[in-house]
This record gives C-alpha cells, structure tokens and sequence, in this order.
C-alpha cells in the first residue's frame, strides 16, 4: 500500500463512522426520519420494562438524600444493557451517573427519584387509603421520569451501535429534589463538564415545553443553628441561655420581616430542634428557611437580612450562632430555545397516549373526590410557553434543574402520565402513579425523548445553534454564581430518621415483577377501585 493511501485510511475510516450524521438535504431527511420510526417501534417494544420501573420505584417510596433502593434497581439494570456505572457522584451516597458510547455530541438525560413525607397511597384507588399509613410516597410521581430516559435511552442505543453513530449517553438522577439539595453540587464537582445538550424530564398531567427564562423562583435553603446553655427551668432558670429563645425571636423577626418583602419573594420556615424537655432550658436549637426571590441577587439580599437577624437574636439572647449551613439551592431555570424547538416538535408528531374507559374513569373520580371539575385526562397539546417577564413575575415553586440550566443548553419534557386537578405534593398526585395512566405516559415520554435524541445526534447543527443561543443570548447578561460555596457539602443527613423508621415497614411491600405482572396486580387492586358517583350526578337525577 502507498503511503499516502495508508495515511489516509484512519480518516476515511473516521468519516464513514459519522457518516449518519453528516448526511444532508433529502437523503438526510428520509435516513433520520427511517431511524426515528424504528425507534418509536422499539419503545412500544419496551413499553413491560417501562412499566417495571415505574411501579418498582413506586414501590420504595423513598425520600430524598436516602434513594438507595432505587439506585440498587436502576444502576444494576443500566449495567446489565452495557452503561458504566459510577455511584456517590458528587459526595452524595445515593447518586450515580451512567455512561455508554464515546465521543461527541454528549447528551444527558436527568429525572428526578425522590419522593413526598406522608404521601404514601394505594394506586388505582381514587380516595385517601395508605398501603404504609405515615409513610414517605410519590406524591409528586418522581418514580417516573427514570423510566422515560431508559427507555429512550436503550431504543436509540441500539440504532447507535448497528448504525455505528457516534455519540455519548448518560443518564444521571436528580436526588433530593423536594430540598433541591444535589444539583448545584453536580455542576460545582463536574458531573456535567463534558456534555453538550441536558435533556430533562419531569412528569406531568399534560405535554409541556417552555424555553427562556422560566416562572420558577431561585431558591437557598438555610438552616440556622443556636447554642446557649443548659439549665433547670425551674429550679435555676436565670442560669440558663436559652438556644430556643434565639430561634424565636429570629423567627418573629422575619415575620415583621415579611412585610417589607416584593410580591414575588416566598419564604418559610420549620424549628428542626426545639431542646428536648421542657424543664431542661435548651442549650441548642434549629431552624430551617427557605429563602425564594426571582434571580441570585434578590435571593441573596433575603438570605444576608437573615443571617443579620440570626445575629441579633443570639446577642438579645446571649447565645451564639452555632452553624449556618446552606442544605440546598436553585437558581430559577432559562432553558434553551432551540431544543425545546426540536423538542416540542416530536411531541407533536407522538401525540397522546391511547387513554381507555378506565384510565377515564380514574381521572374522573378522583376529580370528583377532590371536588375538582370532572375533566377526565388531557387530549389537546399546549402550546410552547416562552420566556417569562421576570419584572412582572409573582413568583412560586423552585426546582434545582435551574442551576444545570445556567451551565449547558437544557430543556425540561413534561410527559402526560398524572391526573389532571391535583393539589401536588400530595397522597392524590400519587394515585396514579402505579397505574396504565403513568405507564402509558412514560411510554410516550421516552418516545419524544428519543426522537430528540436522534435529531441531536443526526443534525450537528442542532447542538451547535443551542450553544449559541446559550452563549449569545441567555449568559450574555446573566453569568452564573453559585448559592453554594466550594467548602459546602451536600446535606446527606436528610430525611436518614424517617426512612429508617418506615423502610422496614414498607419493604414487604416491593414491588415483585417475577411473581406478579403489575404493582395493581401484586396488591390485589382492581382497577380502576372508584367511588360511585353521588345520585345527584346519575344521568338525568335530580332534575326534577
């Protein structure tokens, strides 16, 4: 062989191996267009394991920072379709992060894993009735999202390595969400440094796609701890400082606080350590803020007035601050015009999922229960929100997929797989979440989510107008701080009380797929197990 030609056979090797993507004009069109309906059909194909890894997470219903169960199921099923594992990213026991393929572009995909205290519910079953009474469950249907990604995830996989298209997977959890504590700490640690599109996932009643700048609030969550000391509370109270003292009146402080606050300002509080009896005086005390505003800069001014609070309490009281410890944060998410673009056009082309008469009846009679209007499950898409006026913005909940947001383009899917009507963060938004109404969702979720994947992977130019949109346009004004600092460390003591008490309980209940086909069937639910109707709503009663 020649030299020159022997020179040249790594690279003509090189462009035959991207040649799927490079492909232009007509022929470009018709080759992804052939690649995305081969992946809807191995979706569908998928839909039973779907439907495991939802009803499994339901399952073990755990809260934030303890997810240990549901890492043990997910990164044992991601090795066994070829994903390299890395768990405790990030300093957080419960995370991992999963990598399969090489090369560019690096796409992510991120859902949410824990769950709501107290939610604990039987699915199927339209009115209050805990399999675990008190315990922890998916109230907000974070079992779900996971399954979504997965899905997509091995579909497009498969064409990746027939096809030989280069590019890299990683499918990554959001921990703790409900105190928005992990995900600042995977961008501060470099969880994130290699990717080039972030494609999140989170469940919903309805499809929902937004870009730019979003309505959430930025958020810091604080806890403010007092030291004082002990003393008989009756026998020699003027000996003792009271750390409990210090907690209250840096409470009643922030009430008279709340008056000077913008509209759009949120915040709330809870007493984490009150003392221990009441004839002991308590030489420590705790307590937690959430502090929300609509940008850094707001959030940061209601955090400094606080801290100057804290301080003046512990001098009225003659007790010092012991700790402020920043346990989590969020900045209010901007996410990127051109993937949700992309994104919101494949909702388009999948549609809804194939609701039945049961899947109506269960929305319906779980509207009724909640005194909602009966509107059963959505049928109409939405049309893509824009960005939000943030001088106009009354502000509300927060979620820390904002700080990913500022760091790499990003779009958050919301997939139809809840009812519609509500309360959120509540036993009701968790009734359907063992149920053909999720199962279907996240079927039609991963669906969109890999025929994202492929335009990402078959048309550069996708990733390449998103990172000018994110360079040019969202981080030209705007440059990302970071709540937390580089000396904070994620709050891994959360919720650790709580999960030991109801773990042992709730584990015989797990989810079994080897004996029974659905979490429905394993639990002895009919579905749907509905309320009848009240005799004034019977067709053609009460009209006389």
């Amino acid at each position: 062989m020649r030299p020159f030609v022997k020179d040249m056979l790594p690279i003509a090797l090189a462009v035959f191996a991207v040649a799927p993507a490079l492909l232009s004009g007509q022929e470009g069109d018709a080759r992804l267009d052939s690649l995305k309906e081969e992946a809807l059909g191995k979706v569908q194909a998928n839909a039973k394991l779907g439907q495991e890894i939802v009803d499994e997470l339901y399952s073990f219903g755990e809260l934030g920072m303890q997810e240990f169960e549901t890492q043990k199921y997910l990164t044992a099923l991601l090795e066994k379709n070829g994903f390299t594992v890395e768990k405790g990213v990030a300093g957080i026991p419960s995370s991992w992060i999963a990598r399969w393929g090489s090369g560019k572009p690096v796409i992510a995909l991120g859902s949410d894993v824990d769950c709501i205290p107290q939610a604990n519910q039987k699915p199927g079953v339209d009115w209050h009735e805990a399999i675990v009474p008190g315990a922890p469950g998916h109230g907000e249907g974070h079992n779900s999202g996971q399954a979504v990604n997965i899905l997509a995830a091995l579909a497009v996989k498969d064409l990746m390595e027939r096809d030989h298209i280069p590019g890299t997977l990683v499918i990554w959890p959001g921990i703790a969400e409900e105190q928005v504590v992990s995900k600042a700490f995977y961008v501060r640690d470099g969880v994130f440094k290699d990717v080039d599109v972030n494609l999140f996932t989170h469940i919903s009643s309805n499809w929902g796609m937004s870009w730019g700048q979003s309505g959430s609030n930025a958020l810091w969550s604080v806890q403010f701890k007092f030291e004082g000391e002990s003393a008989h509370a009756a026998g020699a109270p003027w000996r003792g400082r009271s750390a409990l003292d210090a907690v209250m009146l840096m409470a009643t402080a922030w009430e008279y606080h709340r008056e000077h606050l913008q509209p759009a300002a949120r915040s709330h509080y809870v007493i984490i350590d009150g003392g221990d009896q009441p004839n002991v005086v308590p030489s420590s005390a705790g307590i937690w803020f959430y502090f929300r505003e609509r940008d850094y800069e707001r959030t940061k001014a209601m955090y400094d007035a606080a801290v100057k609070m804290a301080e003046g309490a512990a001098l009225m009281t003659g007790t010092q601050i012991d700790t402020i410890q920043t346990v989590g944060s969020a900045w209010s998410g901007h996410f990127n015009k051109v993937i949700a673009e992309v994104t919101y056009a494949n909702i388009k082309r999948v549609g809804y999922p194939d609701w039945d008469e049961k899947d109506i009846e269960l929305a319906k009679g779980l509207q009724r229960e909640l005194g909602q209007t009966e509107r059963g499950l959505p049928t109409e898409i939405p049309e893509m929100r824009g960005p939000v006026d943030l001088s106009r913005s009354l502000g509300g909940g927060s979620d820390d997929i904002g700080d990913v947001s500022w760091n790499m383009p990003t779009v958050v899917l919301r997939y139809p797989a809840n009812i519609p009507g509500g309360p959120g963060h509540n036993w009701a938004n968790g009734i359907a979440m063992a149920t053909p109404i999720a199962h279907k969702g996240v079927v039609a979720g991963a669906k969109v989510q890999a025929l994202t994947l492929l335009d990402i992977l078959m048309k550069p130019q996708v990733v390449a107008d998103a990172w000018d949109y994110f360079r040019n346009v969202q981080t030209k004004d705007t440059k990302y701080t970071a709540f937390i600092t580089a000396d904070d460390k994620p709050a891994t003591f959360l919720n650790a009380d709580i999960m030991e008490e109801y773990r042992p309980l709730m584990r015989p209940f797990y989810y079994d797929p080897s004996k029974y086909d659905t979490y429905l069937d394993q639990l002895g639910i009919t579905y749907p197990t509905v309320k009848p109707k009240p005799i004034s709503q019977e067709d053609g009663a009460g009209t006389h």
